[in-house]
């Protein structure tokens, strides 16, 4: 690993031996992409099935598919403190001692899909946050993997994190202008390119453009009484549900644009989709041990919310929608162009924002593009 140039050929170092130390016949390496809610598989090496290529272009998997990536490794090894350990899954057995249990299901149907009979799974923590995984299998009829396994599994993911980490050192100017250093997501800066991009696609060939902001409530509430390190565990507990809800949205981006404001990005999927998964959003949110919700708002070209000719048109619309939201207290998303289309008090409000108070501007500036 450390005699690698690219990050890609550090990964595909880490697959290849671990999955000889480990006497496998086959491993990947993959990563948890926040910003787009899916865990993206870098490198695949050993004996490969059908539909599995060396380095895949986009294999990815939502990570709802597999929760311990964002509850199990949050909650318990990063939040709680506790070393990562790997654990076993085996197709042939309920339960050898090693598994993990609760995730069994989709583990273990992921194996038998592709013809093999268990795996160890690695965890690869980086700077005290899940980064990913490492992955090795073994074919039906051989030994199956034991506790010893895993625990020489949980020593290999440690050493491949450090090259990781050597080599992500190369690439950490280009991450920090684009992503939110708190919560992995992507930054306000990532949004801003972005949506300009999608709105060029709407305008171009009428691609649908979503846009939900969202207003994280009472995390003053939760500084000024429990301290900024509590309130920093609610944003990034927040920021793991977005991520989580937004990979319910093929190529959404999730993303914090400053203090307690985040949004999700999407280009594609139907508006009646997009209003759907921040309802489940709300529901999640209000679910938090801490804070008081979210106040939620939508605003989709593909609703009757008039010409969407500019970013800061779109972004206007879904804050306004989320004025509203935190005005009524609602449990759920506000949604522009809902209630009357271009007569909707949100696309009102919109293009005639009420005068904010002056001790109130500070918060405002520099939040609409």
């Amino acid at each position: 690993m450390a005699a690698a140039r690219t990050p890609l050929e550090t990964v595909s170092a880490a697959a290849e031996r671990v999955m000889s130390a480990l006497d496998g016949s086959f491993a990947a390496v993959s990563v948890w992409e926040r910003e787009r809610g899916r865990l993206r598989v870098l490198v695949n090496a050993g004996e490969l099935t059908a539909g599995e290529e060396r380095f895949p272009e986009d294999e990815s998997y939502p990570v709802h598919d597999f929760p311990e990536i964002v509850e199990f490794l949050h909650e318990e090894w990063v939040g709680g403190g506790a070393e990562p350990r790997a654990w076993v899954e085996d197709m042939a057995a309920e339960g050898n001692g090693v598994g993990s249990g609760v995730y069994r299901h989709e583990r273990v149907a992921a194996l038998r899909r592709r013809g093999r009979g268990c795996c160890v799974v690695a965890p690869v923590v980086l700077h005290g946050r899940a980064w990913g995984e490492l992955y090795v299998a073994r074919p039906p009829g051989a030994p199956a993997f034991c506790r010893a396994d895993a625990d020489f599994a949980t020593v290999l993911a440690a050493v491949a994190a450090a090259g990781i980490a050597q080599t992500e050192r190369l690439e950490e100017v280009r991450r920090l202008a684009f992503t939110d250093p708190l919560t992995g997501l992507a930054n306000r800066r990532a949004v801003d390119a972005r949506l300009d991009e999608a709105v060029e696609r709407h305008l171009a060939d009428g691609v649908v453009v979503s846009l939900v902001v969202c207003d994280l409530n009472g995390l003053k509430r939760v500084n000024d009484t429990l301290g900024h390190a509590v309130g920093d565990r609610l944003l990034e507990r927040f920021g793991s549900v977005l991520s989580l809800c937004g990979a319910m949205l093929p190529g959404a981006l999730a993303a914090r644009l400053g203090g307690d404001e985040f949004c999700l990005l999407t280009v594609g999927p139907p508006a009646d989709e997009v209003v759907r998964v921040a309802g489940e959003l709300c529901r999640r949110a209000a679910g938090l041990e801490l804070g008081e919700g979210v106040a939620c708002g939508v605003a989709s070209t593909g609703d009757p919310i008039g010409a969407v000719g500019t970013a800061r048109r779109l972004f206007r619309l879904a804050d306004a929608a989320q004025y509203r939201a935190k005005a009524a207290r609602a449990a759920g998303p506000v949604v522009a162009g809902r209630a009357g289309g271009p007569a909707d008090p949100v696309v009102r409000l919109a293009d005639h924002p009420p005068a904010v108070p002056v001790a109130e501007r500070r918060r405002f500036r520099g939040r609409r593009p």
